[in-house]
């Protein structure tokens, strides 16, 4: 197991009598996000197999992840990120030891320079949202929540491709808690899965326009558009503004860092969102991400 166990912890500024707002710490894991949970799982899995190398397409912190994996499991890493990635992520993952591959303009353009790679024997494709065993290494997460939460009922996250929202309710299904209120964040210029729950199926979105950069798959995985529907659940869409208050806040609230992609989750307790106006127990998922600065926040906080 390359994650760790992290803290959930009540939020006392945010919380009432009525409703408690917790916080699942996935920004503390050693890759700065929870894609540690899914990526090591599958990392772990491929040396298992004898597999000696992984490539993975990433914007940022799937690929962090999976080198900070492939480093422990002593793999070799290509990790393949579109020219939109900040050179400061680029960097922190070559400074696991792995190759980075710039490619293509969005993270389709990398995705598919990714399957070319991975196609030796010896090699591991490492997709970033989008498989059954990432899902189940984040799926952890629940089992965690659960034990320190039990009486949970509305979790709150981001959605970008789905990986993470997918690994959730697979972990309440397994814990049979499809009772549990569901409430998936996208911001406005990256709402691929509010698209694609509206339409009964992924839709492709022509264009990604946020700065939520880490939001912006343009087609979500299909399987969590399916099973949402078996929880009482909301598609939560907020302004980029939102997010990056949100990422505002919680600098200054915990002075912890965390990418808009996560704001956008954190937005919804600090709007008093109605999505959340009849939960008394609220968990929200504090995902984390690597391509963020302190001097990011401090521009947008000015």
């Amino acid at each position: 197991m390359l994650h760790i166990r992290t803290p959930l912890i009540l939020y006392p500024g945010l919380s009432t009598p009525s409703r408690r707002i917790w916080l699942k710490l996935e920004n503390l894991q050693p890759s700065g996000s929870f894609k540690l949970r899914g990526m090591g799982l599958l990392c772990s899995q491929a040396a298992a197999q004898g597999k000696t190398k992984v490539v993975c397409p990433s914007g940022g912190n799937a690929g962090f992840a999976t080198a900070v994996a492939a480093a422990s499991l002593g793999l070799q890493a290509c990790i393949v990120v579109p020219h939109t990635t900040p050179e400061s992520t680029r960097a922190r993952i070559r400074k696991t030891g792995a190759e980075v591959i710039v490619h293509g303009k969005v993270w389709d353009d990398a995705n598919q320079r990714a399957k070319e790679l991975a196609q030796g024997a010896d090699t591991e494709y490492v997709p970033a949202f989008d498989h059954p065993v990432l899902w189940q290494g984040h799926s952890t997460m629940v089992d965690e929540i659960l034990e320190d939460c039990p009486q949970v009922d509305a979790l709150v996250t981001s959605v970008g491709g789905g990986g993470l929202l997918a690994g959730i309710l697979t972990g309440l299904i397994r814990h049979q808690r499809t009772d549990c209120r569901i409430i998936a964040c996208e911001t406005i210029g990256a709402a691929s899965f509010a698209a694609a729950v509206a339409a009964g199926h992924p839709v492709r979105l022509t264009r990604i326009d946020t700065v939520a950069t880490s939001l912006g798959a343009s087609e979500v995985a299909a399987w969590p558009v399916q099973h949402i529907l078996d929880f009482p659940h909301d598609c939560a869409v907020l302004s980029d503004e939102d997010a990056i208050m949100g990422v505002v806040r919680y600098a200054s609230d915990f002075r912890q860092l965390v990418e808009p992609a996560c704001g956008v989750s954190l937005a919804i307790a600090y709007l008093d969102h109605p999505a959340i106006a009849e939960a008394h127990d609220v968990v929200i998922v504090v995902c984390g991400g690597v391509s963020i600065t302190a001097a990011l926040v401090a521009g947008w906080s000015r």
